[in-house]
């Protein structure tokens, strides 16, 4: 049997294969130029736009934002209380100096994580509901200072929070 399909047929089907796939977006977490984009630290999610701020139902909250060389920092992300069965999808969280904003330390990776070293970021490696995240980040070895993390957290694909500053876990007195 001959091919029917025109050269013309053919460039439309690869068309069609290419704006399908785009459309699927990260499910395995943000790409690292994501640090560097137009809308930097924010997924590219066709028209979709962070939601406003104070309809955020996510917490993103460091155990500490002071470091000394090599300190370990915990960070979580969850949803608050009045909102306990919300779960999210993904996340993009960075470390940055409160000094300089420069990108700062490196995180660890951990299961259904993905680092990108680049940019002291670290993203979701799978799409699937999370009802929270633990993240550990760590400081340089030659550098004490504060630090603040900030980031995005994705309910779903058009659904999302941009420019979350995470708050600081209250110490014991």
């Amino acid at each position: 049997m001959a091919n029917r399909w025109t050269p013309c047929g053919l460039l439309l089907l690869q068309l069609l294969q290419l704006l399908v796939g785009g459309v699927s977006g990260f499910p395995d977490g943000a790409p690292a130029d994501t640090c560097v984009k137009q809308r930097a630290n924010q997924p590219n999610h066709g028209k979709a736009r962070t939601q406003p701020a104070h309809t955020n139902p996510f917490e993103v909250v460091a155990s500490s934002q002071t470091f000394h060389p090599g300190q370990q920092i915990s960070v979580v992300i969850y949803a608050q209380e009045q909102h306990e069965a919300t779960t999210f999808r993904g996340f993009f969280l960075q470390a940055r100096d409160a000094n300089s904003n420069e990108w700062i330390g490196e995180w660890e990776q951990s299961e259904n994580t993905k680092t990108i070293p680049e940019c002291s970021a670290i993203t979701h490696s799978d799409n699937r509901d999370k009802l929270g995240a633990k993240l550990i980040w760590k400081a340089p070895q030659n550098k004490r200072g504060n630090v603040y993390f900030t980031g995005t957290v994705l309910k779903d694909y058009g659904n999302f929070w941009s420019d979350i500053v995470g708050k600081v876990q209250a110490q014991p007195q």
